[in-house]
């Protein structure tokens, strides 16, 4: 006989087919209550990760508003973005090379010490930039993310177009410098976007990375400030190799951004070609950490939404 719930005229049998078809609270097996919308609804709700869109537009206006916030309410604006590029490139360039008197070993000019390590800074900082304003932008943005269906890695994609502009504004101004200082250009500049692109390629992999964990556990963010400060003086950039221990020499070439320095360094401070075995090398290993960060990012997406 079926089983009447009281002062109803239907079997529980008849109440558990309703679920799925009406909103409502049924009686399900084992006593447990379920509140049930109908099937039709679920489907237009359920999104797949997969299926979040990269945003292009919000990708060039949060690039925008970075700019605009970084100096919102000062007098000039957007003009202190060419500004503090020129500025820094003039202590490199000038007072490094010409009050300070810093000389390169084996270089004559004046201002090879200032091209070297220009060349080797400009492109750390928006290699360390990346990474680390990357490290935190899932939290950073959590807002947008909550309101708006986005691919997540894409929000880091900003982050790397922000600091690429910042590297070619100072990189413009270093090849002016060096156009009117009469310094010798080679065939090599036309590496300098390669570089670029390798370098710009880890820092987003070690960002995606970082980013999917920093969710979890907030310290990360700060943990990446501090590696980077030790890997900036770990890697020759204000300094020549030759000055560090012999030992030290030898395991610096597994270090990635002494691979990338270096090939700058070469380029416009002594004018040779890069160590492109090197450069492949660090190409092949940047895309495969990628792929695996994004694998990573994956894995955790669902729960990185959920706790965002």
């Amino acid at each position: 006989m079926a089983l009447r719930h009281h002062g109803s005229g239907r079997t529980r049998a008849d109440r558990l087919r309703s679920v799925g078809t009406s909103n409502r609270v049924v009686f399900a097996p084992l006593g447990l209550v379920r509140f049930c919308r109908p099937r039709h609804e679920l489907r237009k709700e359920v999104v797949t990760p997969s299926a979040s869109p990269i945003r292009a537009g919000l990708i060039l206006e949060l690039t925008k508003r970075d700019f605009t916030e970084r100096f919102a309410g000062s007098a000039l604006g957007g003009l202190w973005a060419f500004i503090w590029p020129l500025v820094n490139l003039a202590v490199y360039l000038i007072i490094f090379s010409k009050i300070m008197g810093a000389r390169l070993p084996g270089q004559s000019n004046a201002y090879a010490y200032g091209v070297y390590l220009t060349a080797g800074l400009l492109p750390w900082l928006a290699f360390s930039g990346t990474f680390g304003r990357s490290a935190g932008i899932f939290i950073e943005k959590k807002q947008i993310i909550s309101k708006l269906r986005v691919s997540l890695p894409s929000l880091l994609l900003y982050v790397s177009l922000a600091e690429t502009v910042t590297f070619l504004i100072g990189m413009g101004f270093f090849l002016i410098f060096l156009a009117a200082t009469g310094w010798r250009f080679t065939e090599h500049l036309v590496l300098v976007p390669f570089i670029y692109i390798t370098q710009q390629v880890l820092a987003f992999a070690l960002g995606l990375l970082c980013a999917s964990l920093t969710v979890f556990v907030r310290d990360l963010k700060e943990v990446v400030g501090v590696v980077l400060q030790l890997w900036f003086w770990f890697t020759p950039i204000v300094y020549v190799k030759d000055v560090v221990p012999r030992w030290l020499q030898e395991i610096m070439v597994f270090n990635p951004a002494y691979v990338l320095a270096d090939a700058y360094q070469k380029i416009f401070a002594y004018q040779q070609p890069p160590r492109l075995d090197s450069l492949i090398l660090l190409t092949l290993a940047a895309h495969g950490l990628t792929g695996a960060a994004y694998a990573v990012f994956r894995g955790l997406e669902k729960d990185i939404r959920d706790f965002l």
